[in-house]
């Protein structure tokens, strides 16, 4: 594979990593799937961070972000754990 192809493909991964956060975040559903809302409240967050509150509004949104990705990981181990719990009562 040529080294073009194998950088659209890695561009092509990140925005499409980059759009799933979006739906992740409830924004689609949210907005009615409205692009210009989309678009500004991005343009919004890009002024916040642009701020003399940029590096505190950078802190904010980390920490809630870790906080979401964390919970997510917990509650999949829980739905995997009560699964398995499920399976095995099922065997008995």
């Amino acid at each position: 594979m040529r080294t073009w192809q194998v950088e659209r493909r890695k561009r092509a991964r990140h925005l499409i990593e980059l759009g799933g956060l979006v739906v992740k975040a409830g924004i689609v559903d949210l907005t009615g799937d409205d692009r210009a809302v989309i678009f500004g409240a991005l343009l919004w967050m890009a002024d916040k961070l642009q701020s003399d509150q940029g590096e505190h509004v950078r802190a904010l949104w980390a920490a809630k972000g870790k906080q979401a990705f964390d919970d997510e990981q917990k509650d999949r181990k829980e739905e995997t754990l009560t699964a398995s719990q499920e399976a095995l009562h099922d065997e008995i």
